[in-house]
């Protein structure tokens, strides 16, 4: 068994959600530190700490391998100067969220469903990310502003799915969620209520009781969707704590992104999709990385993508098998490559 920083930091880890959220690593002498690396071998690109700042909770941290550089889990938070990389096609807003953003706090790009960005802030800064370049200023509403919003779905007939997204939705209180939720749930054509989120990975705590009762008593049907990428995430705290998931009340999805050395074969993602339904959980998507400025190194083919995808199809059931999708701008949908 490789050597884990569990043992580093687990005698100062908070136990309360809350606590946790508060105390992240957000200076990367402390992560390698933690981890025993050698800052001078790899450097952290200050362009990129400014743009998008290093934001890492202690439970994920506690996954990662002592003094390894490519831990796939590291590798998907250290700000490396990869990402000063001008690539050409790699823009700030390659999905065009912004013209799809008629009010605040809510994104319409496709037929039937918004997404509403609950909280403008995660409990962990994924490099890859293609909101990293975001207006959350404008797209934090106020409680008269959150209003406004739930009027243009009540208005819409067509909407009959809400997205909870950010951000990352549960890193909003339980207050703050059960307002949200209760105000979707008075929209009478609104069935669905999707919430989409990292931190049953990376936070697995906040998985606690009063959240879980808000989830699973509302008269809402209710989609978790995870975003998890690599085996060595699921944790024993991650499998604890989403044991204590009704499965019978919320529909339990996962979506992963395609990583270049992280998850770019066919073995690990298999092996991701076994861990994640030992959990009940079922892979939706597996995602091309969205050609976001300061992403380009974590590109992965669409070729290998198709080649993994068929690996994939050999070796697992099908229901285990992710389906390969693309997003694009001004398309109606995301595009299935598998």
């Amino acid at each position: 068994m490789t050597q884990s920083a569990i043992s580093l930091i687990e005698s100062d880890r908070p136990k309360k959600w809350q606590e946790i959220l508060s105390d992240l690593i957000t200076d990367p002498k402390e992560l390698v530190q933690v981890l025993q690396l050698d800052l001078a071998a790899q450097p952290v690109s200050l362009a990129a700490m400014q743009q998008f700042p290093l934001k890492v909770t202690k439970p994920f941290v506690a996954s990662m391998e002592i003094g390894n550089w490519n831990d796939p889990l590291l590798r998907q938070v250290w700000p490396a100067r990869d990402e000063e990389a001008n690539v050409p096609g790699y823009v700030d807003d390659p999905l065009k969220e912004s013209a799809a953003n008629p009010v605040a706090g809510l994104l319409h790009k496709y037929q039937g469903r918004v997404l509403l960005t609950a909280v403008p802030h995660c409990a962990i800064h994924c490099r890859y990310c293609f909101r990293r370049h975001f207006d959350y200023d404008g797209n934090s509403p106020s409680r008269i502003q959150w209003r406004q919003t739930l009027n243009y779905i009540a208005g819409d007939q067509s909407i009959s799915e809400v997205i909870l997204s950010g951000g990352d939705p549960l890193a909003a209180s339980d207050q703050h969620l059960g307002w949200l939720i209760s105000k979707i749930e008075e929209i009478p054509h609104v069935e669905t209520l999707r919430i989409h989120s990292r931190l049953p990975i990376v936070l697995p705590q906040r998985l606690n009781p009063e959240l879980l009762s808000l989830l699973e008593n509302s008269r809402l049907n209710m989609v978790l969707v995870l975003h998890c990428n690599h085996p060595q995430e699921i944790s024993d705290e991650v499998q604890h704590f989403m044991g204590k998931i009704d499965a019978n009340s919320i529909t339990l999805l996962n979506q992963s992104v395609l990583l270049a050395e992280i998850n770019d074969n066919s073995t690990t993602l298999a092996e991701l999709s076994h861990s994640l339904f030992a959990l009940n959980v079922l892979p939706y998507y597996l995602h091309l990385p969205d050609k976001v400025a300061g992403t380009a190194h974590f590109s992965v083919s669409r070729e290998k993508a198709l080649q993994i995808i068929r690996q994939m199809e050999n070796q697992l059931s099908g229901y285990l098998v992710p389906r390969l999708v693309q997003e694009e701008a001004g398309l109606p949908a995301k595009s299935r490559l598998r």
